[in-house]
């Protein structure tokens, strides 16, 4: 049963798409206007004409959470890290098209070869969360640590989420990067090291895995505003904690709440709710399970037929899982419609462009991480691949 998401299409569900915000959603997470209209027939075979002559040049990579018009000229989809990682195993192809958002292009262009062009077809495709951690803030936070001696105990842990300047800081100071699917080795790995970890950018994926993965209290979780003198905590607060969390969160996980578990479970009795962990952490301890996008997408593809699921994480995942899987039964865990808006501006005429102009010899929206930062944000990258296995 494919037909419906879970969604209901009221005023009061859908909030008008963004003409009012959601009272009780975190700041940043009510959708910013609807999506566009969908695009002209003619742009499909622009499309694959452009990509026929670029050949073996190119190379385009989806990420989950993108358009299904424009997902499907991704030579490989997958998360933010294991693209980056394939654009990496493709030395051959001059042009890397990062069909994502911002940070994920900034990676692939750190972890490609220096002969490769990565292009990011549209430069307005960020990410709030990575923008939540600015390097100036970071700067400022670290030196309140090394003011109250804290720096030489406190390892530091960036999210694949977070920007190349702040992959870089993570790397200078010892730290390593992580990914949803490996943040709790990436935590073990930093307390086998220090006292305390500073986790960046996402309050909530640090959280969830001390207190679910590692069995750490939330007693032993602040959380480090940078509004605020000294992230609006004491000296001790900072001495005694063992996980310092940036304040900072997903704009689209964010936005689940209790009341949505609650409510899905009341009308579909036998459903899995199965959540990203970058949700808020009474929505993660209300689940059934929880994990990193390709952990979703490997549950339901194992699932039983005539399994009931609903799935907290990007629409626009859910509504391709569920055309995939006509068998189960697969609803979106809030009522209310939202993409990610960020994502989502990866459309089909800007990809179209961007092909294009490469058949015609301009690169454009080139993304280019400056040599220095890309040195120490490739160390902390290289360190996550040296992370044990699970």
């Amino acid at each position: 049963m494919t037909t419906d998401l879970g969604v209901e299409p009221t005023p009061l569900a859908l909030l008008l798409l963004g003409r009012q915000a959601d009272p009780e959603s975190e700041r940043g997470t009510a959708c910013p206007g609807e999506l566009p209209a969908a695009s002209d027939p003619d742009l499909v075979e622009r499309a694959r004409a452009a990509k026929a002559a670029l050949g073996d040049k190119l190379f385009v990579l989806g990420h989950h959470y993108q358009r299904d018009e424009v997902i499907q000229f991704a030579d490989v989809t997958g998360d933010s890290f294991k693209l980056a990682r394939e654009a990496a195993a493709r030395p051959g192809a001059e042009y890397v098209v990062f069909c994502g958002v911002h940070f994920m292009a900034e990676s692939a262009d750190i972890l490609t070869g220096p002969h490769q062009q990565v292009v990011l077809p549209d430069l307005a495709a960020g990410c709030s969360m990575a923008d939540m951690a600015s390097t100036e803030q970071v700067a400022e936070a670290w030196d309140v640590f090394t003011d109250l001696g804290l720096d030489g105990d406190t390892i530091p842990v960036s999210y694949m989420n977070s920007s190349a300047a702040i992959k870089a800081f993570t790397g200078r100071n010892g730290g390593t990067i992580c990914t949803s699917s490996n943040a709790e080795v990436a935590l073990r790995w930093a307390l086998d090291r220090g006292r305390r970890v500073l986790f960046l950018p996402d309050q909530h994926l640090g959280r969830n895995t001390a207190v679910r993965s590692l069995g750490l209290s939330l007693d032993d979780c602040v959380v480090y505003d940078p509004r605020k003198p000294s992230g609006g905590l004491s000296a001790d607060q900072l001495r005694d904690a063992t996980m310092v969390l940036w304040k900072g969160h997903c704009s689209v996980h964010g936005r689940f709440s209790l009341e949505c578990v609650h409510d899905v479970r009341r009308r579909l009795p036998d459903v899995q709710v199965l959540v990203h962990p970058e949700c808020r952490h009474e929505v993660v301890s209300a689940a059934d399970l929880v994990g990193s996008t390709e952990f979703i997408i490997r549950t339901i593809e194992a699932a039983p037929a005539g399994s009931t699921w609903a799935i907290g994480t990007e629409l626009n995942l859910v509504s391709r899982l569920a055309k995939a899987h006509a068998d189960k039964t697969i609803v979106f865990l809030d009522k209310t419609v939202c993409f990610c808006s960020t994502m989502n501006r990866i459309d089909l005429p800007h990809l179209v462009w961007a092909l294009e102009s490469l058949v015609d010899g301009r690169v454009v929206n080139r993304i280019e991480v400056d040599p220095q930062t890309a040195a120490d944000a490739r160390t902390a990258l290289d360190q996550m691949l040296a992370l044990p296995a699970l």
